[in-house]
Protein backbone atom coordinates (compact mmCIF):
# COMPACT_ATOMS: atom_id res chain seq x y z
CA UNK A 1 0.00 0.00 0.00
CA UNK A 2 1.20 3.55 -0.81
CA UNK A 3 0.00 6.95 0.34
CA UNK A 4 0.87 9.70 -2.56
CA UNK A 5 -0.01 13.25 -1.27
CA UNK A 6 -0.16 16.27 -4.03
CA UNK A 7 -0.26 19.55 -2.85
CA UNK A 8 -2.87 22.24 -4.48
CA UNK A 9 -2.86 25.52 -4.29
CA UNK A 10 -6.46 26.26 -6.21
CA UNK A 11 -8.98 26.42 -3.30
CA UNK A 12 -8.14 30.05 -1.70
CA UNK A 13 -4.58 29.72 -1.96
CA UNK A 14 -4.63 27.65 1.26
CA UNK A 15 -0.89 25.94 0.07
CA UNK A 16 0.98 28.76 -1.13
CA UNK A 17 4.17 27.61 0.41
CA UNK A 18 7.16 25.76 -1.64
CA UNK A 19 7.59 22.03 -1.98
CA UNK A 20 9.92 21.89 0.34
CA UNK A 21 8.29 24.10 3.19
CA UNK A 22 4.85 21.36 2.79
CA UNK A 23 7.21 18.89 3.51
CA UNK A 24 8.48 19.86 6.37
CA UNK A 25 5.15 20.99 8.20
CA UNK A 26 3.20 17.51 6.82
CA UNK A 27 6.43 15.52 8.19
CA UNK A 28 6.84 17.13 11.30
CA UNK A 29 3.50 18.34 12.14
CA UNK A 30 1.46 15.24 11.14
CA UNK A 31 4.53 12.71 10.80
CA UNK A 32 3.60 11.54 7.56
CA UNK A 33 6.00 9.20 5.89
CA UNK A 34 4.77 8.81 2.17
CA UNK A 35 5.84 11.10 -0.64
CA UNK A 36 4.80 14.34 -1.08
CA UNK A 37 4.84 15.35 -4.42
CA UNK A 38 5.01 19.04 -6.61
CA UNK A 39 2.30 21.48 -6.32
CA UNK A 40 -0.24 20.47 -9.02
CA UNK A 41 -3.75 21.87 -10.58
CA UNK A 42 -6.29 19.49 -9.86
CA UNK A 43 -9.06 21.14 -11.86
CA UNK A 44 -9.37 22.97 -15.24
CA UNK A 45 -7.56 22.68 -18.26
CA UNK A 46 -3.78 23.03 -16.47
CA UNK A 47 -4.92 20.07 -14.63
CA UNK A 48 -2.39 17.19 -13.79
CA UNK A 49 -2.82 14.65 -16.07
CA UNK A 50 -2.89 12.41 -12.54
CA UNK A 51 -6.37 14.27 -11.75
CA UNK A 52 -7.82 13.74 -14.83
CA UNK A 53 -7.69 10.11 -14.86
CA UNK A 54 -8.85 9.90 -11.12
CA UNK A 55 -11.81 12.24 -12.20
CA UNK A 56 -12.47 10.72 -14.77
CA UNK A 57 -12.67 7.07 -13.64
CA UNK A 58 -14.86 7.92 -10.56
CA UNK A 59 -16.59 11.19 -11.07
CA UNK A 60 -17.77 13.41 -7.22
CA UNK A 61 -21.50 13.67 -6.12
CA UNK A 62 -21.44 16.90 -7.58
CA UNK A 63 -19.54 16.16 -10.95
CA UNK A 64 -15.95 15.19 -11.85
CA UNK A 65 -14.48 18.65 -9.97
CA UNK A 66 -12.42 18.29 -6.76
CA UNK A 67 -13.84 20.55 -4.89
CA UNK A 68 -11.72 21.52 -2.11
CA UNK A 69 -8.41 20.05 -0.42
CA UNK A 70 -7.50 16.56 0.88
CA UNK A 71 -9.90 14.41 -1.67
CA UNK A 72 -9.23 11.03 -1.76
CA UNK A 73 -8.64 8.06 -4.49
CA UNK A 74 -8.55 4.79 -3.79
CA UNK A 75 -6.64 2.68 -6.51
CA UNK A 76 -5.85 -0.80 -6.81
CA UNK A 77 -2.47 -2.26 -7.64
CA UNK A 78 -3.13 -2.23 -11.32
CA UNK A 79 -4.45 1.52 -11.43
CA UNK A 80 -7.54 1.04 -11.13
CA UNK A 81 -9.57 3.99 -9.31
CA UNK A 82 -11.96 1.85 -6.64
CA UNK A 83 -13.42 4.90 -4.78
CA UNK A 84 -13.56 8.55 -4.35
CA UNK A 85 -13.55 10.52 -0.80
CA UNK A 86 -15.14 13.68 0.08
CA UNK A 87 -12.28 16.01 1.36
CA UNK A 88 -14.27 15.43 4.69
CA UNK A 89 -13.68 11.78 4.72
CA UNK A 90 -11.52 10.81 7.75
CA UNK A 91 -8.57 9.11 6.29
CA UNK A 92 -9.28 6.17 9.66
CA UNK A 93 -13.10 5.80 8.40
CA UNK A 94 -11.43 4.42 4.84
CA UNK A 95 -9.96 1.60 6.65
CA UNK A 96 -12.18 -0.90 5.66
CA UNK A 97 -12.13 -0.44 2.48
CA UNK A 98 -8.50 -0.56 2.57
CA UNK A 99 -8.27 -4.00 4.11
CA UNK A 100 -10.77 -5.23 1.75
CA UNK A 101 -8.89 -3.85 -1.46
CA UNK A 102 -5.73 -5.64 0.04
CA UNK A 103 -7.03 -8.41 0.58
CA UNK A 104 -8.50 -8.98 -2.46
Amino acid sequence: MEILAFPCNQFGGQEPGSLEEIQNTVCTRFKAEFPIFDKVDVNGDTAAPIYKYLKSSKGGLFGDGIKWNFAKFLVDKNGNVVDRYAPTTSPLSIEKDLVKLLGA
